[in-house]
């Protein structure tokens, strides 16, 4: 059997003969461009296959550096450090409210566990989340480190010298003009200095370079993506976030046992938080009347009155949604709001044992509203034996009028507030060591008031009606209504920081992808025959229309000053300033 070659199909030799020549071309272009095609970006350059390191530990670590600090790798850890993020958006996180995630468990037997092992639960304090973040931070570092000192190199240099043959470049233009080569020079140096381009006179050329703010732009892109990690996990670190419900006439004060609910981050010192507090005054909430837009709110404000420190004076404000009252770098949002029917309950004494306005959850945009009203001090029944009461309320704030078939509000605001109760007796279960709903209630120990008829007690109050306990067990009375409004109180640092960071990062990337980076050169030499022949070619660091278009400008500007010399050929169109491919005229190079 003999040994044979396969040979490449004739359409195959003729691409990669193709390839191999524009190669040569590639490489004749940047030999005869030399300096002058150089440094137009501070893209490190590209490690080629024949470049990796033959052996040794020390060679694959830098190699290894390199591929972690190129921008391709940063951008791949960039787009993976927002994939990563999808999870933590879409799937309940401890960090955030455990309830909704155990509840997620008991709903999705079958995928917890997987989650639970890729920590899908705690997405931004998992392991492969901070080896992406931490990976991302340490390669734009390594990109940014070495382009700024080679950006400020740039900047501190002149730009290069005209290369030997300006005809190489993407835009030139010729002509022949009777002045002088060193006027040329002059009128051509001045007019780029006024057109804002670094230049000087470089032999017997003027080298000028404009469009430096693209590569800051893209500088400042890669440092503000910095400022905004760290920004970022600086914050998730220190932060606290918390909840508090107030009703008209309460008040909070900023320490922790004040929280309903709280979190923070893993570093943050419960004993830093900024001394503050503030009394809910009145809640204003108004809403639309008619129109397809009844029902909403058209005013939502707190009217507070806040206190900074202990001894601080009391100021007077207004929180409003997305309006939020800033003390100390601490904010308090207004996030939600309802109503808190008060009621009192007498014993079979008529002593009075409860008041209180009780905070009802709503359940609708309408405002109806439930909770729980709990009696646990106090009450004796008839035989005069301590026990405790509960009452399970709906609250509406407009009700339909009997015989209207629902017991749902009609609107928001408390046009026609109504109060629907039934009452337990017993024991509410505040000693089991088990942590309750204050806006449920606990029934198992709990037994049902009867009516008369041996049903269960039940009646709708409206203001300043009572329901009578029966065999002389007291009675609740319906005595008002106040507001309440849900605060959130969260510190977040540097959160000016990301911020600031990000309107960096778009002013950056515009920079980055509208401004272009630019040389011209401007030749001007005497030719043979004694006239002088000029030259202008320009080069961008990537193909642009834009380019020939202001060479065309810049040279129809110095025509002006060095306008084309008659023309001693009858066929020859020198005459004109054009753009042109062909080699210049005898006398243009040196």
């Amino acid at each position: 059997m003999s040994n044979t070659k396969s040979t490449p199909p004739a359409p195959e030799r003729e691409r990669q003969d193709e390839r191999k020549a524009q190669d040569e071309r590639d490489r004749e272009n940047a030999r005869e461009l030399g300096a002058a095609g150089s440094q137009l970006s501070t893209a490190p350059s590209e490690e080629s296959a024949a470049g990796l390191p033959a052996m040794g530990v020390i060679g694959w670590i830098r190699w290894f550096w390199r591929q972690l600090t190129s921008m391709r790798v940063a951008l791949i850890l960039l787009f993976l450090l927002s994939l990563g993020a999808i999870p933590g958006s879409l799937i309940p996180q401890n960090s955030v409210d455990e309830l909704k995630v155990q509840t997620f468990k008991d709903a999705h037997t079958t995928v917890s566990p997987i989650y639970e092992k890729l920590q899908f639960f705690d997405v931004y304090s998992s392991v492969w989340f901070s080896a992406i973040y931490i990976l991302l931070f340490i390669s734009l570092i390594g990109c940014i480190v070495p382009r700024t000192g080679q950006f400020v190199g740039q900047l501190r240099s002149r730009p290069p010298g005209a290369p030997k043959r300006l005809t190489r470049l993407p835009a030139y233009t010729t002509w022949r003009t009777e002045a002088e080569p060193e006027q040329v020079r002059e009128a051509a140096l001045a007019m780029m200095r006024k057109r804002r381009y670094r230049a000087h006179t470089a032999g017997d050329a003027v080298a000028a370079e404009k469009g430096y703010l693209r590569e800051a732009g893209n500088l400042v892109f890669h440092i503000a993506l910095i400022v905004m990690l760290v920004a970022f996990a600086f914050g998730q670190l220190f932060k606290s976030e918390g909840g508090k419900l107030i009703v008209e006439g309460d008040g909070f004060s900023n320490t922790l046992t004040q929280y309903d609910d709280f979190k923070s981050g893993s570093l943050f010192d419960t004993e830093s938080f900024a001394p503050f507090s503030f009394k809910l005054d009145k809640f204003t909430g108004t809403y639309e009347r008619s129109g397809p837009q009844i029902g909403t709110p058209r005013t939502y404000e707190a009217h507070v009155t806040y206190e900074k420190g202990a001894y601080g004076k009391p100021q007077k404000t207004v929180i409003r949604v997305n309006e939020p009252l800033v003390v100390d770098g601490t904010k308090v949002y207004l996030n939600a709001h309802g109503y808190a029917p008060v009621v009192s309950v007498k014993d079979g004494s008529g002593k009075v044992v409860y008041r209180n306005a009780v905070p009802l959850l709503p359940i609708d945009n309408n405002v109806t509203s439930t909770g729980a009203i709990k009696v646990f001090d106090g009450y004796r029944d008839k035989n005069g034996k301590k026990t405790q009461l509960g009452f399970q309320a709906f609250f509406v704030p407009t009700f339909a009028g009997n015989g209207k078939g629902t017991m749902f509000s009609q609107f928001p605001a408390p046009d026609m507030p109504v109060l629907a109760l039934n009452g337990y007796h017993g024991y509410l279960g505040p000693d089991s060591g088990l942590a309750q709903n204050v806006y449920q209630l606990d029934k198992s120990k709990m037994t049902e008031f009867k009516d008369s008829k041996g049903k269960q007690l039940k009646q709708r109050l409206l203001v300043g009606e009572t329901m009578k306990l029966p065999d002389g067990a007291g009675s609740i009375t319906f005595e008002g209504i106040r507001e309440w409004a849900s605060f959130q109180i969260s510190e977040q640092p540097a959160s000016g920081w990301a911020l600031t960071g990000a309107v960096a990062a778009i002013a950056g990337l515009a920079g980055s992808l509208f401004i272009q980076r630019r040389r011209v050169w401007v030749r001007a030499v005497r030719g043979a025959d004694g006239v002088t022949v000029v030259e202008m070619a320009g080069l961008g660091r990537s193909e642009s229309a834009k380019l020939p278009e202001e060479l065309a400008d810049l040279a129809v500007t110095l025509n002006a000053v060095a306008p084309t010399a008659p023309d001693t050929d009858p066929g020859s169109d020198a005459g004109s300033v054009e753009e042109s491919s062909v080699e210049p005229v005898e006398g243009a190079e040196k």
